[in-house]
């Protein structure tokens, strides 16, 4: 039985991104519906490093990394992974990762992820208070660690570059690295220490507080949404069992967009990255703040009663099964550090949306405002999430963004 419903705003997609702008619309009085199939905030946005990574201002796609492309594909040892099943329908995507990969494109997108992020921390502190939820906030920083004095001091040049863009990063060497975390093997050669960087110690419940502050003020129907289609009147979205008119709709269902978008007339160029992670329960996780081994690609998490390993990038679209060889890889860079860390308790995977210039789309679609486009996140969709509130928000009210949107404009592509 199909169940017909009306709403002033439709916001497609329930994770981090989809929670936090319909709370921002329904805290400014719109009448909002969520469409996602899933439980609201469990998706990726569950899953992932948990960092309020606003130091992140490199893209992907760097001349660093297209360099050493052929290794980084080849090697079974690499971070970054490719489902060859899945290269066909990559291909497209590749070439324009490698375009962007380029000096002047990756300066360009690099300082086009600087303006987002410059206030990430300062808007989650916000939103934690707003939600309740300033206790699962850290603020203790995160290191980037060198695993030789060679690897430290070839960093600087990246690093430097970073605080030109307005990062605060300080240069640790490996006896204020001991001090800092003395559970860290010796002999490393040192670290970067984002200071002013902050962390969820549980993302889970974080999601669940925002969930909960959103559905308190909209509604949640639990299915999704296949065929979007403009009307005079607004647009309506339809599914198994759904058949809802929306007088305006945010397409923000992460690396499930890309269809959606394509209805409403914009052809992006997303694809799915498979973002893993391994949890061992523990009192007392190893680590006080997040760290990752730059080399190996990954994040210690420290968070509630576990520690979570979480990273790598394998591109395989959404429907190939989990790669236990990535999983694998996670566990043996653990124990690297970590040598009597026993057997992971779990395992997850979950789908990134990606786009090649490693920004966002975010903005109204080519056919007309009623579709705004939130989504191409990437690795940094909970970092982002309250500053692309505040823009949908703001464009959807008819007022400026606050912040020039031209760069992850849809009609970019």
């Amino acid at each position: 039985m199909v169940t017909r419903e009306t709403t002033d705003i439709a916001v497609i997609g329930a994770g981090v991104i989809g929670l936090t702008i319909a709370l921002e619309l329904v805290d400014h009085g719109h009448e909002v519906v969520l469409v996602d199939p899933g439980q609201p905030g469990m998706g990726a946005s569950y899953g992932n490093a948990g960092t309020i990574a606003g130091y992140a201002t490199s893209p992907v796609g760097t001349p660093e990394v297209l360099r050493s492309l052929p290794s980084l594909l080849f090697s079974r040892r690499s971070p970054l992974a490719i489902r060859h099943r899945a290269l066909p329908t990559l291909a497209p995507w590749l070439l324009r990762f490698l375009w962007q990969s380029l000096p002047a494109q990756s300066e360009r997108n690099a300082r086009a992820l600087a303006a987002l992020l410059a206030d990430a921390a300062d808007l989650w502190d916000d939103l934690a208070l707003r939600v309740q939820g300033a206790g699962v906030l850290q603020r203790r920083g995160c290191l980037y660690l060198y695993e030789s004095p060679q690897a430290f001091t070839a960093a600087w040049t990246e690093l430097d570059q970073r605080r030109r863009l307005g990062v605060e990063v300080d240069l640790v060497g490996p006896d204020q690295l001991a001090e800092l975390e003395p559970n860290l093997p010796p002999g490393l050669g040192g670290a970067a220490f984002f200071t002013g960087a902050t962390f969820l110690d549980d993302p889970g419940r974080m999601m669940g507080l925002i969930a909960a502050a959103v559905l308190e003020k909209a509604r949640h129907i639990p299915t999704r949404a296949e065929r979007l289609e403009r009307r005079p009147d607004g647009v309506v979205i339809e599914g198994p069992g759904l058949h809802l008119h929306a007088r305006r709709v945010v397409i923000a269902a992460g690396a499930h967009s890309r269809d959606l978008a394509l209805q409403a007339g914009d052809r992006i160029p997303l694809d799915t990255e498979r973002g893993y992670h391994v949890e061992w329960d523990m009192a007392e996780p190893l680590l006080t703040r997040p760290a990752c081994p730059t080399a190996r690609g990954f994040y210690f998490c420290p968070m509630a009663g576990r520690l979570r390993v979480a990273g790598t990038v394998e591109l395989g679209g959404l429907t190939l099964p989990p790669s236990p060889h990535r999983i694998a890889r996670l566990v043996e860079g653990a124990r690297a550090f970590f040598p009597d860390l026993g057997p992971p308790d779990r395992n997850w995977m979950g789908f990134r949306p990606s786009i090649p210039d490693s920004l966002p789309v975010i903005g109204p679609s080519r056919g007309g405002a009623e579709v705004i486009h939130a989504f191409g996140h990437g690795h940094l969709g909970v970092t982002l999430a309250p500053i692309t509130a505040r823009m949908v928000s703001a464009m959807l009210d008819g007022h400026a963004a606050g912040l020039n949107p031209k760069p992850y404009l849809p009609t970019r592509f």
